[in-house]
């Protein structure tokens, strides 16, 4: 077991994605039910199937950027066996030139989520978590779920939740189950409260709730926004206008590959009236600071 340590050549990338999934396993076979759910996404992003983790490294090697990913462990609600988080580490330890690993765990796991959680930062060196509240079926508030924050907080790594609609599981029969309600970021204003000290990251623009989502944003200084699942063109005016803007240190590239491919996203994003020294702050430099990368 090799236990991740970053070796990016910061000077050298052009770009931190902060949010890119891991959706098929170099050890088991693949999930039916994820493959639904999968083949779903890349119908409504007119996408490509997910690669596998090496190849999404080389993806972005070639690209010189690196790429914060994860799995989603919603294996409670939605039903889908995860990836193992010690399979994505691993493979992020083997690529530590452009991956950078975060861990996903099903709130409903409880006190045995919370001691996975340790042992993942001590023992494979993961740098943040992904929740998904949706896919998971959780109120970010609940209490059930503190248990696991406690452990993110004392570690002081970032917590990604998933916030709005972007896709998962649309236009199939009953949304595959998925529940938009769990995603409302005003949730996480709770969470913000509760634990001042841990970084929350909102990910997406969080449609329908964009101004939830900026009203946390501004009101929690440790609460941040990621942009990725969404491609630039289709912003609302008042996420470009505060990315421009009150949170120009806290808003972050994500692409949510492989749905919507950072190719993609960069070149509708250079089309957007985002001033010139806020771009390296939303490319690279707000996500250097946020992961501790030196």
């Amino acid at each position: 077991m090799a236990r991740y340590q970053p070796a990016l050549k910061l000077s050298e990338l052009v770009a931190i994605d902060f949010h890119t999934h891991a959706s098929v396993s170099q050890r088991q076979p693949r999930d039916p039910y994820n493959v639904k759910l999968d083949e779903a996404m890349a119908k409504y992003f007119k996408s490509r199937m997910p690669p596998t983790t090496p190849e999404l490294a080389q993806y972005y090697r070639e690209r010189k950027m690196a790429a914060v990913i994860f799995t989603v462990d919603a294996e409670s609600a939605f039903g889908g066996a995860r990836i193992s988080n010690e399979e994505i580490a691993e493979i992020a330890a083997e690529n530590n030139d452009v991956l950078i690993p975060f861990a996903s765990i099903d709130p409903a796991k409880g006190k045995m989520g919370a001691r996975e959680a340790r042992r993942l930062i001590d023992e494979y060196g993961v740098r943040g978590f992904k929740f998904h509240p949706s896919l998971q079926g959780f109120y970010p508030n609940d209490r059930s779920a503190y248990v696991l924050y406690e452990v993110i907080a004392e570690a002081k790594l970032p917590a990604l939740f998933h916030t709005g609609q972007t896709g998962v599981g649309a236009r199939v029969r009953g949304g595959m189950g998925v529940r938009l309600k769990y995603s409302n970021p005003m949730y996480l204003d709770d969470v913000a409260v509760d634990f001042p000290d841990m970084t929350i990251v909102l990910a997406h623009p969080s449609f329908p709730w964009q101004d939830e989502a900026l009203a946390v944003a501004t009101h929690k200084p440790n609460v941040y926004i990621d942009l990725s699942g969404w491609s630039p063109k289709y912003f609302p005016a008042n996420l470009v206008q505060y990315s421009n803007t009150l949170l120009k240190d806290r808003v972050l590239f994500g692409s949510d590959y492989p749905a919507l491919t950072p190719d993609r996203w960069i070149a509708d994003f250079e089309a957007l009236p985002i001033k010139p020294e806020v771009r390296p702050l939303i490319m690279k430099e707000n996500a250097k600071r946020l992961l501790g990368l030196t």
